[in-house]
């Protein structure tokens, strides 16, 4: 008797549900890996260590990781599709593909990674009293670059074809691991930012292990075989398509961020110190709404895979509603408890003041960017990859640019700089939801289709 496939045949709700706990656990014990580190090392090693760890190094580490991880999502996104519509032998193709190039892709991290990490750094104008232990975090980072991209394909892959548990599961083994190893070496050896660096990239590799050795015990089509590792042409063609855009897509974000982050180190140490603790409290919220992000592309591609086209758009519905909830929710508490959750991560007065404004200037608004995410994630699902790329660049990057340039000299103050955030929202979300509503991206892809050969009714 053949499987059910509830992505593709279940209750909408529930399978939302059932596919997006898993992914916010994972994500939250993914997010876990900085902020153990900077809670400990702000604690145990003074508030330059922790300006050090976050803030410019780790907007470089999106930077240079962002395009990886938009490539894992093309490759989702492919397997998804072939796994919906039951084409097991293209489903092992693009599952060596992918790992092949992920291969590629973290030795080509890793060099520049190392080799660039001090000119980027002082290309944001990092300040000089934390830019010599900015230098050496990120270095040691890249150095494990390798387990951080096999851990993401593998994760990837797994997601595309429902398992959400097993990832979840190798995430927090490594998360454990990263806190116990942070306490030993930063606590306990006092080896400061080097031994944060050094937990972070042995987690990663045991992640990486962990998710590896679930690809190659598997019975089904996206079982792992080593000597069948080689790069499809017309397989990485598809990936790619799809997955360059999208991590160009992520990339918007970070080279603006970039922009933000060299006007926030002029303020200095003491602006950086807060930025990096509120962006640490920021990132969950990051991490529940692109759970939801991620659910939703997997839902859509495998109902576009199976030709369920009306499912994708009361998927998104259903969805979008969850999302916007619990931005709502989360909105609230952290404009309500910003002081003690920023008391986490220091109890240096100057920093918690400006830390707690950051956070009121911009959590309230976390609903206005729900329409990008899940917009986003549906129509990147069904290989319409470049419109959410140009939306993206033009209603983000563009403006908070040009927000920043313009605005700051106008009224110089920290809290200029954060108001850009939902100003590039509130825009780019009525972008999203105009290219969504007016619905050529799907008929696009359905035409692309067919003419590959993949003819379905509707």
């Amino acid at each position: 008797m053949e499987k059910r496939n509830e992505i593709t045949e279940g209750v909408i709700w529930k399978q939302l549900l059932v596919f997006f706990f898993p992914i916010l656990l994972g994500t939250f014990f993914q997010q876990l890996y900085n902020t153990a580190d900077a809670v400990i090392v702000g604690r145990f090693v003074g508030k330059e260590a922790l300006a050090a760890v976050g803030g410019s190094t780790a907007t470089i580490i999106s930077l240079l990781i962002n395009l990886f991880v938009g490539i894992s999502s093309g490759a989702g996104v492919v397997i998804a599709q072939f796994y919906g519509a039951k084409q097991e032998g293209e489903v092992k193709k693009a599952v060596h593909t992918s790992v092949a190039l992920s291969l590629v892709c973290g030795v080509i991290m890793t060099v520049l990674g190392i080799g660039m990490a001090s000119w980027m750094l002082r290309l944001i104008a990092t300040p000089e009293d934390i830019i010599k232990d900015s230098a050496l975090y990120l270095k040691v980072y890249f150095a494990g670059s390798i387990g951080l991209v096999l851990y993401n394909i593998g994760a990837g892959i797994l997601r595309a074809v429902g398992d959400t548990k097993r990832p979840l599961i190798f995430l927090v083994i490594s998360c454990l691991v990263n806190i116990v190893l942070d306490l030993l070496f930063i606590a306990g050896l006092g080896m400061g930012v080097f031994g944060a660096a050094l937990a972070t990239i042995l987690s990663q590799f045991i992640s990486a292990v962990l998710v590896m050795a679930a690809l190659l015990r598997s019975r089904d089509s996206y079982r792992l075989i080593p000597k069948d590792l080689s790069m499809d042409k017309g397989m990485l063609v598809r990936v790619l398509r799809i997955g360059i855009p999208a991590g160009l897509q992520s990339n918007m974000y970070t080279i603006s961020n970039l922009l933000v982050q060299s006007r926030v180190n002029s303020f200095g140490t003491d602006t950086v110190a807060a930025w990096t603790a509120q962006s640490k409290i920021d990132g969950f919220y990051w991490m529940i709404i692109g759970a939801f992000g991620i659910a939703i592309t997997t839902f859509s591609s495998q109902n576009f895979g199976a030709a369920r086209y009306d499912r994708i758009r009361r998927s998104v519905k259903v969805c979008m509603g969850m999302a916007a909830g619990v931005s709502l929710a989360i909105g609230v508490v952290y404009s309500i408890w910003a002081r003690p959750l920023l008391s986490l991560f220091t109890d240096d007065a100057a920093v918690l003041d400006e830390g707690v404004q950051l956070m009121r200037a911009i959590a309230p608004f976390y609903i206005t960017y729900v329409s990008i995410e899940i917009l986003s994630g549906a129509i990147r699902g069904t290989g319409d990859s470049l419109a959410p790329m140009l939306l993206t660049c033009t209603g983000v990057c563009v403006l908070r640019i040009i927000w920043v340039l313009v605005m700051l000299p106008i009224h110089r103050s920290h809290l200029t700089v954060a108001a850009g955030y939902p100003v590039t929202w509130i825009v780019t979300s009525i972008l999203f939801i105009i290219y969504y509503l007016r619905g050529g991206w799907l008929r696009r892809e359905i035409a692309r289709e067919r003419a590959a050969g993949g003819e379905r009714k509707e």
